[in-house]
């Protein structure tokens, strides 16, 4: 709810060294599957409000989180190749969540390849979405393509949409139900889908 004052203190408190903790962040949202709970779409998008606020240049922001996000997108893959089946045998717990990655895998069946691009913008399946790819051994190089276009515009897009939008008075003094809404709606394609697969179950 108050990612936006959160982070505008760090900003002020470790100027530049923000670059290396949004990084980090991104970085283990991406590229660790027990990290799913990091902010990623808000993040983005408050940390483009937060530069735009303080007369900071985007591009260097943007090129930052765009090598977090395709560092651990590739990370992810290849811890997820080296584990291999094994993980399936996980049960839930508090950092992993099994039903996620079962959910990712049905996306992968349904959407194929352009499910690395289309997972960019799907929390849970962003952090599931390269392990999966990496167990069932998707080649590497497809893979790769993937990850770098995903990974350029889902960070290009929210960081600029803040960046641009973020400031605008409206937006500004309503700035968590903003990020409320980003949450929910970047959630909602995985309720929507949870439901229909329920339904048709039942």
């Amino acid at each position: 709810m108050h990612l936006d004052r959160h982070l505008g203190e760090l900003l002020q408190q470790y100027g530049t060294w923000i670059y290396a903790l949004l990084f980090l962040i991104i970085f283990c949202e991406t590229g660790l599957v027990v990290t799913p709970f990091l902010p990623g779409d808000s993040l983005l998008f408050v940390a483009g409000t937060l530069w735009a606020a303080a007369g900071m240049e985007p591009a260097a922001l943007a090129a930052t989180l765009v090598v977090a996000a395709i560092s651990g997108d590739n990370t992810n893959y290849w811890i997820g190749r080296f584990l291999g089946p094994r993980v399936f045998r996980w049960e839930n717990s508090r950092i992993f969540n099994r039903r996620a990655l079962e959910y990712t895998q049905e996306f992968y069946r349904r959407h194929g390849g352009k499910t690395v691009v289309l997972a960019r913008w799907l929390p849970l399946v962003r952090t599931f979405a390269p392990f999966v790819a990496g167990i069932g051994r998707m080649a590497y190089a497809r893979f790769l393509v993937f990850s770098v276009c995903g990974g350029v515009l889902w960070v290009a897009a929210l960081v600029y949409a803040g960046y641009f939008f973020g400031n605008i008075p409206v937006v500004r003094q309503n700035l968590s139900l903003a990020i409320v809404g980003i949450v929910a709606v970047s959630l909602l394609p995985l309720a929507i889908g949870l439901l229909r697969h329920r339904f048709k179950k039942a």
